[in-house]
């Protein structure tokens, strides 16, 4: 007969305790520890060969002896997702989607659907938060139809398991994992326990009846997708839907990919009969930018496989306070620290009693070490008072000794700026070596801060 316990399980990181305590060691969060049922057997009980919930028993296969033939991936419409999965859908994979409320992670899918429909592949949309009818009001509003397309509202994970079992469809969409149940775990929807038993049999099923499946899940109030960190190392790739819900953009970000490049980046614009792709994102970043205006460079950053340009503004400002501020958004607050440091020691500007306030314009985040030659040339900008050249890009590492260090990919940073009509590009020198610029852009080499500044922001 099977034992019946308790234990104590954290909601934020799902780290379990005999006995309750008011803050769980691992993530220090307080008050989340939550009484669960746990129902164990002895050794004796388990069979020797335990059937999986897809009813496919694995065996151990030679390394040689597998069949390693290239599985040819599924193209949707929205060339933008299909690159941030890395060339299309893969068969059989796990994709959870995480985004705010409202930010447009069920529109997406159900136009998603809606495309494999029309080319001939049969779709399952198990929706746990709305009826039928909702969805369909939707799906009219979205024009999305197809005769293999099947709603069904229901969040017992045992009643889904059975029907993807009689229907086998191609895709399944489970929207929200939040909201599902499954039998064999007594906690509440949403619990940890659940969430994870929950991903654990949707990942059984994808990976034994050769299903691709994409999970929708909640954010908490930090960004982060709720429910134990296990939830994003189950899945085979991870997607985030950022955004401004007081803007009509959309940046779908991959951090995590078995299948592709991690990092990359799709942009979409919200109308009022769905998600449109953004075709060169660029322009998008630059179109509003003044001429001549103080303070503002622009930067060729790397999305992953994409270079895209993007302006970085600041403003420097006296401080009126004892403690001079620095503000950033979109960039990270410790890099916009350094970059001043480095400029005020090896560039001589007089920065600590300036607050500084920074941001990547267009609500895009940039964290990669070639933006900080634009940062650099942005913040004294300010400070000085003096213009850069409107057709003038930056790319470059700035080290704590005031040199400029080699990027990546260079080659496709310099050809992305010229494709936009920029005439001048400031790199670092050691990229230059052993390649040819070239010949409708100005690539000018560099190797100190101070040469930057000497040819960025001439007589200042």
């Amino acid at each position: 007969m099977a034992k019946v316990k308790t234990q104590y399980v954290c909601q934020n990181c799902g780290y379990t305790s005999p006995r309750y305590l008011g803050r769980c060691p691992n993530c220090g969060q307080w008050n989340t520890l939550t009484e669960e049922v746990v129902q164990t057997g002895t050794a004796s009980q388990v069979t020797k060969h335990a059937a999986t919930l897809t009813g496919i028993v694995a065996k151990p296969q030679r390394l040689n002896e597998i069949n390693a033939q290239k599985t040819p991936r599924i193209k949707t419409k929205l060339h933008e997702l299909n690159r941030v999965l890395g060339g299309g859908i893969v068969p059989g994979s796990l994709v959870l989607i995480g985004g705010d409320p409202g930010i447009g992670k069920s529109t997406l899918l159900l136009q998603v659907s809606g495309q494999l429909c029309d080319e001939k592949h049969s779709v399952l949309y198990v929706s746990g938060e709305e009826s039928a009818t909702q969805v369909k009001m939707r799906a009219e509003r979205l024009n999305v139809h197809g005769n293999d397309f099947y709603i069904y509202p229901e969040t017992n994970m045992d009643s889904i398991r059975a029907t993807i079992d009689e229907m086998k469809p191609e895709f399944v969409v489970i929207d929200s994992v939040q909201t599902m149940q499954a039998s064999n775990v007594s906690s509440a929807i949403g619990s940890v326990s659940q969430i994870r038993e929950v991903t654990a049999q949707l990942m059984q099923i994808a990976k034994g009846m050769n299903i691709t499946v994409f999970v929708v899940g909640h954010v908490t109030k930090g960004g982060a997708i709720a429910g134990p960190k296990i939830l994003e190392h189950m899945v085979d790739t991870v997607l985030y839907f950022e955004g401004d819900l007081h803007h009509t953009y959309r940046i779908l970000r991959s951090v995590k990919n078995r299948f592709g490049s991690t990092n990359e980046l799709g942009i979409f614009e919200m109308h009022q009969d769905g998600l449109a792709e953004v075709k060169n994102p660029s322009e998008i970043f630059l179109e509003e930018r003044l001429q001549n205006a103080t303070g503002s460079a622009v930067v060729v950053s790397l999305e992953g496989t994409r270079p895209i340009l993007v302006e970085i503004q600041a403003l420097v400002t006296p401080t009126v306070y004892g403690n001079a501020q620095r503000t950033a958004t979109g960039l990270s607050r410790n890099r916009v620290a350094l970059i001043m440091a480095v400029l005020e020691k090896r560039a001589n500007l007089m920065l600590q009693n300036q607050d500084a306030f920074l941001k990547a314009a267009g609500g895009v985040r940039l964290d990669e070490p070639a933006i900080d030659l634009a940062l650099a040339v942005a913040i004294a900008s300010s400070y000085r008072d003096r213009g850069t050249r409107p057709d003038d890009a930056f790319v470059g590492e700035v080290g704590l000794t005031g040199e400029i260090r080699r990027v990546n990919r260079i080659e496709q940073r310099v050809a992305e700026a010229a494709k936009l009509g920029f005439k001048r590009i400031i790199v670092p020198k050691n990229n230059l070596r052993g390649w040819n610029p070239p010949t409708n852009i100005q690539v000018i080499g560099v190797q100190t801060i101070g040469e930057v500044l000497r040819v960025a922001l001439p007589g200042s």
